[in-house]
């Protein structure tokens, strides 16, 4: 396999392309994503685009992305805790830490290669320009957010996963414990979602960003410090959505060291977000699936010593 390929569509307008490609491959500084564009790597409804070019919103764009002799999508037999799983999807309970792709420093250990070593027939999608790098995986979580991931064995039940999330009609709930209480007990954040022109590796709330709603409801704010424990529900799946929209409000997330307090209050190696409840419809018998994950053992002892 020489190359990695993306398709993807713009979803605003007036973003430039190399921010937009930014946007989509994690890891690669601006200068990369330059040279990627002006090497004809990066095509807009088929046409090589300069770098700042703006988008008008709805074009197609694809991606070739080299791979590095550093990423390597091999199988590798690494446990997982498997939920649920047929002959046509699997339900994983990922764990904090993991990481869900291979690339630039982190060559193996990854989701994708537990899965590889586990439904081999993932490989035949290595190459199909129409999944791109998501060999089965339908959504992503963050490496410091645990919780419930469905991966797709075949490329049809993969696409039919791929349009449910986008038609929002899948269920994502996590659980969060904030280091300050939301001011109302319900509500819904509306804030639209970019990068972060200042540091690349970060989002931020922006007037030119995508639309990005995320409501919360709080379950107990019996905790030292004013903090809360939050159920919330993603209405859209933009990067980091819940860390930055919590963060937007002044209720970070506990633990995330990028959008949260500079010097953590809490000794913990992780943000305080797991996904704990996922619902969708089953591509190949139409049946409603619902899966549930309790807090990883860790959350909760930290709950219970912050009482």
């Amino acid at each position: 396999m020489g190359e990695q390929k993306f398709h993807l569509t713009a979803g605003v307008g007036k973003q430039r392309l190399d921010l937009f490609v930014l946007e989509h491959l994690e890891g690669l500084s601006r200068a990369q994503a330059q040279k990627l564009i002006r090497a004809g790597r990066v095509l807009v409804n088929g046409r090589a685009e300069k770098s700042g070019f703006r988008f008008k919103g709805g074009e197609r764009v694809a991606i070739s992305l080299p791979l590095s002799e550093e990423v390597s999508v091999e199988p590798e037999d690494i446990e997982l805790e498997i939920v649920y799983e047929d002959e046509h999807l699997a339900v994983i309970n990922k764990a904090a830490g993991m990481v869900m792709h291979p690339g630039a420093g982190n060559r193996g250990g990854t989701l994708v290669n537990a899965l590889l070593a586990r439904y081999p027939e993932l490989a035949e999608m290595m190459d199909d320009p129409e999944t791109g790098d998501r060999l089965g995986i339908a959504h992503r979580l963050d490496r410091g957010t645990s919780g419930l991931i469905v991966a797709a064995r075949k490329k049809t039940i993969l696409m039919a996963l791929m349009r449910q999330f986008q038609e929002r009609s899948v269920d994502k709930l996590y659980l969060a414990l904030l280091e300050k209480r939301p001011e109302s007990d319900k509500g819904l954040v509306d804030a639209p979602i970019a990068r972060d022109p200042r540091q690349r590796k970060r989002m931020a709330v922006r007037r030119d960003g995508k639309p990005a709603q995320t409501e919360f409801e709080v379950l107990d704010d019996d905790f030292q410090g004013n903090r809360a424990l939050v159920r919330l529900k993603l209405l859209t799946g933009r990067t980091h959505q819940i860390r930055v929209h919590m963060a937007f409000i002044g209720c970070p997330v506990v633990g995330d060291a990028v959008y949260g307090y500079r010097k953590q209050r809490v000794k913990l190696k992780r943000q305080f977000l797991h996904a704990g409840e996922l619902a969708f419809d089953h591509p190949a018998s139409g049946e409603r699936m619902r899966f549930e994950s309790e807090l990883p053992r860790g959350l909760a002892n930290l709950m219970k010593k912050l009482r």
